[in-house]
C-alpha cells in the first residue's frame, strides 16, 4: 500500500491566491473557488498548503486538498472543514469574503494521484475510491478529472463509496445526486440516514466493499482517504479480500 508523500514541496514559491467564489457546503465547511496568479498546474489527488499572515507578521498554515480537476488555468478549488480551535481553518470558512487574498504553496503530492490514460497509451483499470468524511474532497477531484477526460479518457469506470455520519455533512451532495457517466456512488450512512436508506447505519463493512466496490481479479486502482483508523480498517479489509497491496493507495485526512 502506497501512503502519500509530500516531497518537492521545498521547492515550490508561495503564490497569491485570491478568492472568486465562497460555497458552503455542509454547516461546517466551505468550497472556495480561487484564482492563483502563476499557478502551475495540478493532477487530481495532490494537495496545497495555505498560509495566512496577520498584521503583526504572526502566521500559521495547513494542508488542504485540491477539490478540482486540472484544467490548464489558474482556477483551483479548495473545500476547508472548520476545526473550533484551529488557526486557519475558521478563517477560511466563517469569515473569508471574495476578493480576499492569501497564499499558497503547491501543489503537493506524487503518489496520490489519479491521472487519465492518452488516447495511446493501455486503458487504465477501474478505479475505486473510498473517502470517509472530508476525505472525500481529493477524490471529488478524481471523479471531476473522469469526467474532463471524457471517451479520450477511455472512460475509466469508477465505484466511489462514501462513508459519512449524517446527510447534512455530505460533501458536493449534487454532484453525487447526479454523477459523470461512467461514476457510481454509494453513501453510506453511520449515525443518521436519509429517509428510504435500506442500509443499516454503521462503519464501512467488508460486505459494502463486496456490494459496491470492485472484484479484485480487476485489478482496480484504490484510493482510500479519511482519518487514519477509517484508512487502515479499509486497507485492510481489501487486502483480506485479495487486492494487491501495490494497488492501493492511502491519504490520511484530518486535523493538524
Amino acid at each position: 500500500m502506497t501512503t502519500g508523500s509530500t516531497a518537492g514541496v521545498g521547492a515550490r514559491p508561495w503564490l497569491v491566491a485570491r478568492v472568486l467564489e465562497v460555497r458552503r457546503e455542509t454547516p461546517t465547511a466551505s468550497t472556495l473557488v480561487l484564482d492563483v496568479d502563476g499557478w502551475p498546474g495540478h493532477l487530481a489527488g495532490q494537495h496545497v498548503d495555505v498560509k495566512l499572515t496577520a498584521e503583526d507578521g504572526y502566521s500559521a498554515q495547513r494542508s488542504y486538498s485540491l477539490a478540482s480537476a486540472p484544467d490548464g488555468t489558474s482556477r483551483i478549488e479548495i473545500a476547508v472543514q472548520n476545526v473550533s480551535d484551529g488557526e486557519v481553518s475558521p478563517y477560511l470558512v466563517g469569515a473569508v469574503e471574495v476578493g480576499d487574498r492569501f497564499e499558497i504553496r503547491g501543489p503537493v503530492g506524487r503518489w496520490f494521484v489519479w491521472r487519465p490514460s492518452a488516447p495511446t497509451e493501455t486503458p487504465s483499470p477501474p478505479v475505486l475510491l473510498v473517502g470517509g468524511g472530508s476525505g472525500i474532497v481529493p477524490l471529488r477531484a478524481m471523479v471531476r478529472a473522469q469526467a474532463a477526460a471524457g471517451s479520450s479518457g477511455g472512460r475509466v469506470p469508477f465505484r466511489v463509496l462514501y462513508s459519512v455520519r449524517e446527510p447534512a455533512e455530505v460533501y458536493f451532495a449534487d454532484e453525487w445526486a447526479h454523477p459523470p457517466a461512467g461514476v457510481d456512488v454509494t453513501t453510506l450512512y453511520t449515525r443518521r440516514a436519509p429517509t428510504g436508506s435500506r442500509r443499516p447505519l454503521g462503519r464501512i463493512t467488508i460486505e459494502d466493499l463486496d456490494a459496491h466496490g470492485w472484484p479484485a481479479e480487476f485489478e482496480p486502482r484504490c484510493y482510500i482517504c479519511g482519518p487514519t483508523s477509517f484508512v487502515d480498517t479499509v486497507a485492510d479489509m481489501l487486502v483480506e479480500r485479495g487486492h494487491a497491496p501495490a494497488n492501493i493507495r492511502t491519504e490520511r485526512f484530518g486535523p493538524s
